[in-house]
């Protein structure tokens, strides 16, 4: 049993040194979380939200409308459609199906026209487009087709 006997406390010289990096890291680790901006935690409330309505004008306006260009106006089976011009999107985009009852006028709103549109007959100013029948449309374009015909000369004149 030669063996040294140790001596307590061992020296400063024979301690590990492993828990003093631990406890270095760790306080570098402390002071870099000190360091760091500091966030505001509160919260706030989301800006508001622009809402754009988009609205359809009041019965009253196309019942106006109509009252002053109705006589434009083509049935069939007393029903017609419309679009009146929409100001904002400078086009007929608001579409109406007008049914005729005696003097008065229903107006339903359509998504979109169903009918062809009146092309002939109607002033350039006309806040409306009115639409007319299929069978309509057909006539007309015939008639337009004899017209522009050239009409057939006897024999014998220049």
């Amino acid at each position: 049993m030669d063996e040294p006997a140790q001596s307590y406390p061992p020296s400063v010289a024979r301690l590990s040194k492993t828990p003093s990096w631990v406890m270095l890291g760790f306080v570098l680790g402390a002071l870099f979380v000190w360091a760091l901006p500091q966030v505001e935690r509160s919260v706030s409330p989301p800006p508001p939200v622009a809402v754009l309505k988009l609205s359809r004008p009041q019965a009253t306006e196309i019942e106006a409308v109509f009252a002053v260009w109705g006589r434009y106006a083509v049935w069939d089976n007393d029903v017609t459609e419309v679009a009146l011009w929409d100001v904002d999107k400078r086009s007929y985009s608001i579409c109406y199906e007008v049914l005729r009852n005696g003097e008065k006028m229903y107006f339903h709103s359509i998504s979109s026209l169903t009918r062809p549109v009146l092309t002939h007959g109607l002033p350039d100013s006309s806040p409306l487009l009115f639409t007319e029948t299929e069978a309509m449309r057909r006539e007309w374009l015939r008639q337009v087709d004899l017209s522009l015909r050239p009409t057939p000369r006897p024999a014998g004149q220049p």
